[in-house]
């Protein structure tokens, strides 16, 4: 993911969750009889805050915060409120020296988010596109491509 692709105006809202043709503020969620559920889907900048998170802990062995608002564009504070959400809603995990880690539900979909990513970018790539506008295009598709056109985009780039 690149700074590019974080849409800025999302860091407000989040943490919307869908659930049929319904949408709640996670705050409202739990009242409003929703469950914790990965089969739940979150808004796509709480899908870019996992995914960084797993990218910079491949990288660097560690995600902080600081590292996560530099590596997105994004200011500290908003990523504060983010991992507040995200600690709230049972994704990730913050220890004493500030470090964060994914739980098993953040990891899911910070895994399957980074997977459509690196796999996007192998596509347009194949395609003949240039490896920057490639990895750019790959963050805007990552969070809307449906599960068929994933699974067709796969079958090319193994097949």
């Amino acid at each position: 993911m690149c700074k590019r692709c974080y849409n800025k105006s999302d860091e407000s809202s989040a943490f919307i969750w869908i659930t049929g043709n319904q949408t709640q503020p996670a705050a409202n969620r739990a009242s409003a009889g929703f469950r914790k559920d990965v089969s739940m889907n979150i808004h796509k900048s709480a899908e870019d805050y996992l995914e960084m998170i797993l990218m910079l802990r491949e990288k660097k062995g560690y995600a902080r915060s600081v590292d996560i608002a530099s590596s997105l564009g994004v200011t500290k504070p908003s990523v504060s409120f983010a991992m507040k959400k995200l600690r709230e809603n049972g994704y990730i995990n913050v220890d004493e020296r500030n470090e964060i880690t994914l739980t098993a539900m953040g990891m899911d979909i910070a895994q399957r988010i980074y997977d459509r990513h690196k796999a996007l970018t192998a596509f347009l790539i194949q395609l003949g596109v240039d490896e920057t506008v490639a990895r750019e295009d790959a963050c805007k598709i990552e969070h809307d491509i449906s599960d068929e056109t994933y699974r067709a985009v796969l079958r090319q780039i193994n097949g």
